[in-house]
């Protein structure tokens, strides 16, 4: 893959004004969300035990529920508090074969996780401890941190409040 340059980046760049004009609209102008908010994203784990330890031991996210799937006899279905009342929920499929974790349409980038400073310095500490390879901070400053969780999901820990993005408030 490889980044458009030249006339190819121009037009991309033409595009996304385009989209941005037509339709972001400043926050006295937007409508109000149907949504009431995130009550869990659900991913497909390797190892249910190796992805508890992950989450709970080393970013410190409570385990909050372990159930059956109801969908899938066997399957576990399990979830972490991540804050504000949202929940990052996992499955295992015991007996599928799942290929490795990669970038498609439709697939997920990355999890951006919103961490305070004291939450950051704390991840970083346990992490380096752990011997867990992460990349950042980047981007100039230092508030984002990249690592890939068991299942090879990418994970940013990223010290911005909720509803900001680049020191900016959206919302």
């Amino acid at each position: 893959m490889s980044e458009p340059q030249g006339a190819e980046l121009e037009a991309v760049r033409a595009r996304r004004e385009e989209l941005r004009a037509r339709y972001l609209r400043e926050p006295a102008a937007r409508p109000a969300t149907t949504a009431a908010g995130v009550h869990h994203v659900a991913f497909i784990c390797r190892d249910v035990e190796e992805t508890i330890r992950f989450y709970q031991q080393f970013l410190g996210f409570p385990l909050v529920e372990l159930v059956e799937n109801r969908d899938y006899a066997g399957s576990s279905h399990f979830f972490f508090d991540i804050g504000h009342g949202n929940l990052l929920g996992f499955f295992d499929f015991p007996g599928h074969e799942h290929p490795e974790h990669h970038e498609t349409i439709g697939g997920l980038q990355h999890l951006a996780l919103s961490v305070t400073a004291e939450q950051f310095a704390e991840a970083k500490r346990v992490l380096d401890e752990a011997g867990i390879d992460y990349l950042g901070p980047d981007r100039g400053v230092e508030d984002s941190l990249y690592l890939r969780d068991p299942n090879g999901i990418n994970v940013e820990l990223y010290r911005e409040r909720l509803g900001h993005f680049d020191g900016k408030p959206l919302l």
